[in-house]
Formats: C-alpha cells, structure tokens, sequence
C-alpha cells in the first residue's frame, strides 16, 4: 500500500513501521509528516513514541518533519521530545516553570524545527518572564524561528515585547514581518500600535491588513488618516478592514473625544468611493453582534452614504428600527432622518411602520419622530389619521410632535 493509502486508513502501526525501517530517507520524512494528523487515533501513543526516536536520529530531514508531527499533535507531544533532551520529565503534571525552563533551552537547539516548536510551547505556556528569551530569536538565522518566536510573544502579550517586535517589521522575510505586526497588535500599548502606523503601505497585503486591523484598538484619532488612505488600498481585504477599524475606534475613543473624532472620520469619509466605505458599513449594521459597533455605523451610515448604496442603507436602518438596542434605534432614526430626500424613500418604508398597530410603540414612536422630519403632504395625513385612532399616549404625542413639523393637522 502507498503511504497516501495507509494515512487514508488509518493504519498507524504500518506507518510507523516505515517510519523506523524503510531505508529511504524520503518515505521516511514522509511517514513521519503522515502520523502528525492522527491526534486523536487509538495509537496515538505509539505515534508519539515513534515521532521522539525519529527526531533524534541522524536525517535532519526526517527530525524536521517529525518534530513539526510531534507539535501538530499537541497535548504534551512536543514536551515529550523536549523534556527527553533536557533530562527533565515533562508529563502533565510538571509545573509550568519546569517545563517553560526545558523549552526556553530548546530554543538554542541546532535543528531549527525544534527552535520552532519550542517557540510555539513557550506561546502555549504564556509565561511573561519568557518574552526576553523569545525576543532572542528575533533575529535567528531561520526566518521560521523568527516568524514564531514573534508569534509567541503576542500571545504572551506582554509590553516588554513591543520594541523587539517593532524591529521585525523591517525584516525582509514577509511572514515574520506579519507575525511581528499580529503580535504587536496583540501586546496593543501605545509603543506597539504606534509602531504599526507605517505597516498600512508594506508590500505585503496581509501585513497591511493586520496593521490596518490593529489600528481599532487606537483611543485617539491618530489613526484616522492612516485608515482613510487604507480605503484607496488596491487590496479589498484591507479596504474592508480599514473600514471596520475605523468603527471599532469610534468605539473606544473616550467619550469627551469622539464627537470629534465622529466629525473628522465624516469629513475624511464624505471625500472617498463611496462604495468602498457604505457596503462594509452595511455588512457591519447587517451581521455584528457587537452594540457599540452597530451604533457608530448605524450613525456613520446617515451621512457618508450617496445614491449607490441608499436603498441598501435605508432597509437596514428601518430593520435597526426594531432592535432591542434602544441608543440603535436612535441612531438608526437619525440617521434615516438624514438620508429623507425628494424620491420619498424614507417615507415610504416608514409609513407601513406607523400604521401597524402591532408593532412596538416605540418603534413607532422612532419612526415618526423621523416622518417628522423627513415626511411629505401623505405623511401628514398618516398622521393625522393616527392621531385619532391609536390608543397609545406615547404614539399620540410623538404623532402630535412630528406633524406640528408638517404643517398641522387638517
């Protein structure tokens, strides 16, 4: 049987058997890459046991691709392999610092993919008081190590990470370039986003769009221009991430801070393509469970958004009319308000809402507070007609309030 065969059946032992005999160097580096995606095989133990005698061997091919198995296959693989070349036992029930110790040795192993998994487990651990040694691999010979040593660090999160990961995004390799711009966003003090600021030009789109992600986590408007330049961006990935970025700083900005930071984010807003910015808003208003997220777009979307998108945008915010979130709901009332123009739009979405005597008095109420402002000669009579019907006080007075706006009763 070929050894695609045996991985498809699950055939573990035979696996393993040409793991330790065949005499090729390429069957064997590939059986043991095969055993790496048998986590959770009745033979896993035989598996792991095979996997630790291979990467000791002498084939630096079969070490790597076993040692990379022993990692995918987790629960105390790799510190099997680890705690066997420090001398320590690492089962699970090692303290932590015991086997952080045996992995932060490791990282000074002369097999590269074994520096790699012990960046990873010290990842896992997340003990602070390694982030010194994995920012020693920062500037390891193989690009890989570097790529992982960074991204263990963000894990760990810790702030003494950030001026040694800001060194990375120079590097000239693009993967560690865009685990040390994961990581920084993920350490998030000022020193760390403050670095990523420049990231919104690298070469690489994915770096872009992690450094455009971070840039939400900002609490001022330094990132505001970065993020409006990043909506030009040839990539539509990182277009519809600076605009998600740009609602998600709406959203942590101080709340003394954000009336101006709302206006500059306008203003910037108001002079791009208009789809670019409204079609991931609306995505947003549609499918975020996040409140403060759907508030800041609903309120963004009654003022950026043109002709193009305005039929998406007025069904969405009528939609928001009826959530449970009642700052949304006000929102989305002004922001319909906003939007009421000479084709009647508004006004036609909302009269159905007025005159349904099941909905939600206040979602009626929301809805003709807008009529109020944006309705016509039918939604005076609407209203009028309301005014006498309803047996809801609360309706009758927003009634009243909004066709004084129009004119008053007939």
């Amino acid at each position: 049987m070929s050894l695609y065969e045996l991985e498809r059946d699950g055939e573990i032992q035979e696996l393993i058997r040409v793991l330790r005999e065949s005499d090729n160097e390429r069957v064997r580096t590939r059986a043991a890459e095969l055993l790496g995606n048998f986590e959770r095989h009745d033979d896993r133990r035989d598996a792991v046991n095979a996997l630790v005698g291979a990467a000791q061997g002498d084939s630096s091919a079969v070490t790597a691709a076993a040692i990379d198995s022993l990692d995918e296959l987790g629960e105390g693989a790799i510190e099997r392999l680890i705690g066997e070349m420090a001398g320590v036992e690492l089962d699970g029930d090692a303290a932590d610092w015991v086997t952080a110790k045996a992995f932060v040795r490791a990282l000074s192993a002369d097999v590269p993919e074994l520096r790699m998994a012990a960046a990873n487990g010290l990842g896992r651990l997340g003990q602070a008081d390694t982030v010194p040694q994995l920012a020693e691999r920062f500037d390891d010979p193989d690009p890989r190590v570097r790529a992982r040593a960074a991204r263990s660090a963000g894990k760990i999160g810790d702030s003494r990470a950030a001026g040694p990961l800001e060194s990375l995004l120079t590097d000239p390799k693009s993967a560690v370039r865009r685990e040390a711009a994961e990581a920084l966003g993920n350490v998030g003090n000022r020193q760390a986003l403050q670095a990523l600021l420049p990231m919104y030009e690298d070469d690489d789109e994915r770096v872009r769009r992690i450094a455009v992600g971070a840039f939400g986590n900002f609490e001022n408007g330094r990132p505001v221009d970065y993020l409006v330049e990043a909506l030009s961006d040839e990539s539509g990935a990182v277009r519809r991430t600076a605009v998600y970025s740009l609602v998600e700083l709406l959203s942590n900005v101080p709340t003394e801070r954000s009336h101006d930071i709302r206006d500059t984010v306008v203003e910037r807003l108001s002079n791009t393509d208009d789809r670019s910015v409204v079609v991931p808003l609306a995505e947003i208003l549609e499918e975020s469970t996040q409140a403060a997220q759907r508030r800041n777009t609903a309120w963004l979307l009654g003022r950026v958004t043109s002709d193009r998108e305005r039929d998406r945008v007025i069904d969405g915010l009528v939609e928001a009319l009826s959530d449970d979130d009642r700052m949304l709901r006000q929102f989305a009332a002004t922001s319909l308000a906003e939007l009421g123009g000479p084709d009647n739009m508004v006004e036609r979405r909302l009269l159905p809402v007025v005159q349904d005597g099941t909905v939600d008095p206040q979602i009626r109420g929301q809805a003709i507070f807008t009529l109020g402002k944006v309705g016509g000669e039918r939604s005076r009579k609407a209203l009028d007609k309301l005014i006498d019907d309803t047996d809801e006080d609360a309706v009758r007075q927003k009634a009243f309030s909004a066709i004084s706006k129009l004119g008053g009763r007939g």
